[in-house]
């Protein structure tokens, strides 16, 4: 090879390494600023977190993101998916972060980047208001329940009735809306979801269902989640700063009561899952 070849192909392989350095250094933070855009993925059948109303939007989801772009400086666009869907188009990059909100558990934390906790996830149970055989959780032995498919709240929900004299049929849900519907058709005796989303629930519709006390579920937490790499905790450490501040001023525990009914605990540092 001449000297001059030799150069050209050092030159070369430094401007590749240069591109590499560069690309490497635009992590997602940066990326999300240059684009002016915050990209979350949801279901938008998860009240009162995310859903529609008169084809719109709603919840807690969109008033507390609009919060957070503000401190970010960036809008925020949210992309509808069904709830099986959601955490494959993360993986794949089709958005930034994830808005569901998740249940905080050790084998989601081993996969994903979480953010700071936004609101309780604890188990519990809904049950039609007039059926008097479900008084409390155990009371669904050997009958037939729902959950969410491919949710926390269905892993839970299995591991509880496990421990029951005669385990109920479990029939998974891709649509929470579609479970509501075959309990107040008595096709099922109980949905098993968070104590936040059936409590909102039970509170829209008090003649027709009923939240079983006490929640069947361990303490658990809600929080959104990223992709579990380098490029992702730059984005996490801004979203969870603009987080912390809403604690601080109110705004955080005024949206909870807002779309909740109460101001619920949510600590500002991520607690040890129980599962």
């Amino acid at each position: 090879m001449s000297i001059l070849a030799s150069w050209k192909c050092r030159l070369v392989m430094l401007a590749l390494c240069a591109a590499s350095v560069g690309a490497h250094a635009e992590d997602q933070l940066a990326k999300v600023k240059k684009a002016g855009e915050l990209v979350v993925g949801t279901e938008m059948q998860f009240a009162p977190f995310d859903f529609l109303e008169n084809g719109q939007q709603a919840g807690f989801n969109k008033d507390l993101f609009a919060e957070i772009g503000k401190e970010m400086g960036v809008k925020v666009r949210f992309i509808d998916l069904p709830w099986p869907s959601v955490l494959p188009g993360l993986e794949a990059g089709k958005f930034d972060m994830v808005g569901g909100p998740l249940t905080v558990t050790k084998a989601r934390m081993e996969r994903y980047t979480y953010t700071l906790p936004i609101a309780d996830a604890t188990d519990a149970l809904l049950k039609r208001a007039n059926d008097s055989s479900v008084k409390q959780s155990s009371d669904i032995a050997g009958k037939t329940v729902g959950a969410g498919k491919g949710s926390a709240q269905l892993d839970q929900l299995k591991s509880y009735v496990a421990t029951l004299p005669k385990p109920p049929e479990i029939r998974e849900y891709v649509d929470n809306n579609q479970a509501y519907a075959d309990l107040a058709a008595g096709r099922i005796v109980a949905v098993a979801n968070s104590m936040t989303n059936i409590a909102y629930v039970a509170k829209q519709r008090p003649e027709t269902f009923a939240v079983v006390q006490p929640p069947f579920g361990a303490k658990v937490y809600f929080a959104y989640c990223l992709r579990k790499d380098a490029d992702s905790k730059p984005l996490a450490d801004a979203f969870n700063a603009a987080l912390v501040k809403m604690h601080g001023d109110g705004r955080l525990a005024a949206l909870q009561k807002k779309w909740f009914g109460v101001a619920m605990d949510a600590p500002t540092t991520m607690p040890t899952p129980n599962y």
